[in-house]
């Protein structure tokens, strides 16, 4: 049975986004380092990747004309078999590699059936709505935080939707040299 891995990059004040979706505090001046090693690892282990429709349409925009030149994460990444989680796209193409999934329905039906059908990580980026809806069915075993060191004032959270608290235990924090901070947590 896979395991259902969220992650998300956050703000030092604990934002994934601006108030209206905004992505640009990544692109605020400053170092902002994309090599994560441990991304690096986790993307070894990962079988499938699990995405919300607004998520997968910038993944979509950006990934598919990337290399590992580029990013150091881009071939795995693209060839990994992609699953969108959608009641509105009939189609889900991911540039000249084999097109995402597109499923329909309740996210935790979706999420179910995939943990069953895969055997290692599936993993969700981004993809606010959905990570709260998972977090909220109990479908995640684990969260991985990237705090980037800017703080925005104000914006959305990274689990819109949860409702009821969910325990984290700590696993492994590891600090960036950009100064970024990775965290990842066991979901009890």
């Amino acid at each position: 049975m896979g395991r259902l891995i969220v992650e998300q990059i956050l703000t030092a004040d604990g934002f994934a986004c601006g108030p209206d979706g905004e992505l640009d505090f990544m692109r605020m001046p400053g170092p902002f380092d994309p090599t994560d090693p441990g991304q690096l690892d986790m993307l070894e282990h990962t079988e499938a990747i699990l995405l919300g429709r607004t998520t997968y349409e910038l993944f979509a925009a950006y990934w598919p004309d990337k290399t590992t030149d580029d990013e150091p994460m881009a071939d795995h990444l693209n060839r990994l078999p992609k699953h969108v989680v959608t009641n509105t796209l009939a189609a889900a193409p991911w540039g000249s590699y084999s097109s995402a999934i597109v499923e329909h329905g309740e996210p935790r039906d979706t999420a179910r059936r995939l943990k069953l059908h895969y055997a290692g990580d599936i993993v969700v980026w981004g993809s606010l709505q959905l990570a709260g809806a998972l977090l909220q069915a109990e479908l995640v075993e684990r969260v991985r935080l990237r705090i980037v060191p800017i703080l925005i004032g104000q914006g959305r959270t990274a689990t819109p939707g949860l409702r009821h608290p969910r325990g984290l235990d700590l696993v492994e924090a590891e600090v960036l040299p950009a100064g970024h901070v990775t965290l990842t947590y066991d979901v009890r």
